[in-house]
């Protein structure tokens, strides 16, 4: 197999892109690294196709390493030959390859393996062979009977036969997967009730759908409710239409053994071949699943993650709870905690008078001017007060609700002792709550991103597969948008290409012992941070305010003649870059012409793009760029929607049947996907993202089950809005 050919053509991507990119990662470079400072060599493939394309060679590799493991395993046996050769070449899968090793596999012992022990191997290929003129299966097993070798009569003579052509008829790799093939097109998944009680997973006690049309979403339902015992699953498929295609294979008419090789092929299907197939059919249809949820789950927490922060602004973080009270505090423009309390506005203790005396001293004596709570038990509670006291001090404070998934376990974390030892858990839950809101992206990577809640059945995926995707996603938010290395904690700097753990506390501790970087290259004197590593993380890390306006920008140090001498070309000096009087670049680079200008200060046309768009914002964050966060001023409860309400919400969790949206009542309201827009979408993601500001109408409101109908296609006798009304 020609590995590189295959990704090329199952990846659409160039031969030589391929090659490249493969001979880079084989060297050791990360990915962002590749998709950021190698664009030249890869064509400027980025980092998404580069996982993907890494996952595809991870696979590949294996398949040929199990490929030439079967060969020697088949050659040893002596039992090697060309037609074997050839169809393992061909094989594209690791199912195919184990369908071609099935026959030579040692096993254990079969029915077929005692039968050939009892000498009746010669029986069954006489009957197997259906020749016409051939005798009756009975007369030809007559002459296998043997007492000494366990063969008392003609009958155990001839079963004994039929298993062992049952058996080769179930390794027969052809048939299997012709077998696979129409299974997966035309079986189907049953699920019906395992016990008499109601559930969850009540919709699926009578359910069956096709295998090849049941979504994702409801296969791992379905796999739930199994491993829960409430249901009972199967895979159904017409035993006749399998039997066709098996008698077409093996079955020749005419012959005094057709019926008996008829029967043992029956055998053969309905005891070996359908239950390993039923099997596979249900892990191919939970793997896919799998593989989609992880997708939407990696999709919606890359979104979550490049939330815009609210910067440069004092934030008060609330922690509801009815007993134990409000956890309290507040933290300034860095996140630097200034004061925490804890407050009882909620049951059972309602002190809200004391409560609204307790904020209103915080807010004034240190300036808050943005209020996170979080999403938990109480929160409505709490937020109704909190929006009664913004109203009463009436002084612009906005507020926002913010997710809490993670901060519970993050809060009675190693790393949040070490962060904050003089704080008790719950006090420490109000911090994360408060910087959550200042920036998602260094809070959110101390948390393990499945603890983030923004899947769908992310406790049911396999654990490798989904912490290798999400920490995928999370290193590449984090190198997207650059770390301060003077302010970022251990957690954020582990996901920086070229940085482990280690490294990472390694860089913090000489933070603490010799004062704030000034320079980029004084990573270099960090302990365990090699020459490799600072090539792949050196670009990615931020010196604020040093001696080298470059070390507050994505260009990569090796590239820093290259960017003073595009300046000099344009007759520009780095201290132009630094006071931000670089707007005239782009023109001045246009009469030069790009590729004159990347030949003549020594790079390609891509890194000069880079190079170019760094130097005109130093310290830019890509996040600038989204819409801000809602925030808001008052608060709604459940009671208050009525059926054709208009609101603003943002959406929370995008999923295969919908996306949840926050409109402000504490409970999201779903907008089904055929809610979502007039055409027809195979996915929400299609349309929507985590983070959007959305407008939404109410369809219909569920108080006992509390939930709520949303969509986002407006009513036809809904009021104008003021814009369409102008």
């Amino acid at each position: 197999m020609d590995i590189l050919q295959t990704l090329s053509e199952q990846l659409h991507i160039k031969p030589t892109q391929v090659k490249r990119a493969v001979e880079l990662m084989d060297e050791g470079n990360t990915i962002p690294f590749i998709a950021r400072y190698r664009k030249e060599q890869t064509g400027s493939l980025d980092d998404q196709t580069l996982r993907e394309l890494s996952e595809r060679l991870a696979y590949l590799r294996s398949l040929q390493k199990r490929k030439e493991e079967v060969a020697a395993s088949i050659e040893g046996q002596g039992k090697w030959s060309e037609e074997l050769a050839a169809a393992l070449e061909k094989a594209e899968t690791l199912a195919e390859v184990d369908d071609l090793y099935r026959p030579y596999r040692p096993k254990r012992r079969t029915r077929a393996s005692v039968a050939k022990e009892k000498g009746l191997e010669p029986l069954a290929e006489q009957i197997f062979a259906q020749e016409r003129q051939g005798a009756d299966p009975v007369v030809l097993a007559a002459a296998f009977v043997d007492e000494e070798k366990g063969v008392a009569g003609a009958e155990e003579a001839l079963q004994g036969a039929m298993d062992i052509i049952a058996e080769r008829i179930s390794d027969d790799a052809d048939l299997r997967k012709r077998l696979r093939t129409v299974l997966m097109a035309h079986g189907s998944l049953a699920s019906k009730a395992a016990k008499e009680e109601d559930s969850v997973y009540s919709m699926y006690y009578d359910y069956k759908e096709p295998l090849s049309k049941i979504p994702g979403h409801r296969v791992l339902a379905i796999d739930r409710g199994e491993r829960e015992e409430f249901l009972k699953v199967s895979v159904e498929f017409e035993t006749s239409r399998a039997m066709q295609i098996i008698e077409r294979a093996f079955v020749k008419e005419g012959s005094p053994c057709t019926e008996t090789v008829r029967a043992a092929a029956a055998d053969g299907y309905g005891r070996l071949i359908f239950p390993a197939l039923e099997r596979e059919a249900r892990s191919t249809l939970t793997e896919r699943a799998a593989d989609a949820a992880i997708r939407v789950f990696a999709v919606n927490l890359r979104q979550l993650l490049m939330q815009p922060p609210v910067r440069g602004k004092v934030a008060m973080g609330l922690d509801p709870a009815y007993r134990t009270g409000c956890k309290t505090a507040v933290v300034d423009e860095t996140g630097r905690v200034l004061d925490t309390a804890v407050i009882y506005p909620t049951p059972p203790h309602n002190k809200i008078e004391e409560a609204k005396r307790v904020l209103t001293r915080l807010i004034e004596k240190h300036g808050v001017q943005v209020i996170a709570i979080g999403n938990g038990t109480a929160s409505r509670e709490t937020e109704a007060f909190a929006a009664e006291l913004i109203r009463e001090l009436n002084r612009g404070l906005s507020y926002m609700v913010v997710s809490e998934a993670g901060a519970s376990v993050y809060s009675a974390s190693k790393l949040a002792a070490q962060e904050f030892p003089q704080f008790d858990v719950s006090l420490r839950s109000a911090v994360s709550i408060a910087r959550r809101l200042q920036d998602p992206l260094a809070e959110l990577v101390k948390i393990d991103p499945k603890a983030i809640g923004v899947g769908q059945y992310q406790h049911d995926m396999p654990k490798a597969k989904l912490d290798e995707a999400l920490s995928g996603v999370v290193e590449a938010c984090v190198n997207s948008v650059g770390v301060d290395l003077n302010t970022a904690s251990p957690s954020l700097l582990s996901y920086v290409a070229g940085v482990n753990a280690t490294v990472a506390k390694n860089i913090v501790l000489y933070r603490e012992e010799n004062g704030a970087f000034t320079l980029r290259s004084q990573l270099k004197k960090v302990p365990k941070l090699g020459p490799k590593a600072f090539e792949q993380c050196a670009g990615f890390l931020r010196v604020m305010g040093g001696k080298n306006v470059l070390d507050e920008t994505g260009v990569h140090p090796e590239s820093y003649e290259a960017a003073k001498k595009l300046l000099e070309l344009c007759g520009y000096s780095l201290a132009d870059a630094a006071k931000g009087a670089l707007t005239g670049l782009s023109g001045k680079l246009e009469e030069i012409g790009e590729e004159a200008a990347a030949e003549q200060v020594g790079v390609g046309v891509p890194t000069l793009r880079d190079i170019v768009r760094e130097l005109q914002k130093p310290g830019r964050d890509p996040r600038d760029e989204l819409p801000p966060p809602l925030l808001r001023t008052d608060v709604l409860e459940m009671k208050d929607l009525k059926t054709g309400m208009e609101l603003t919400g943002t959406v929370r969790n995008v999923i295969d049947f919908g996306a949840f949206v926050d409109i402000g009542v504490h409970q999201d309201g779903l907008v089904h996907i055929s809610q979502i827009v007039d055409r027809f979408i195979r996915h929400p993601s299609e349309v929507l993202k985590v983070g959007d500001i959305v407008t939404v109408w109410v369809l219909g409101v569920d108080m006992a089950k509390k939930r709520i109908s949303l969509t986002m296609k407006k009513p036809k006798d809904a009021p104008q809005s003021e814009t369409e009304r102008l």
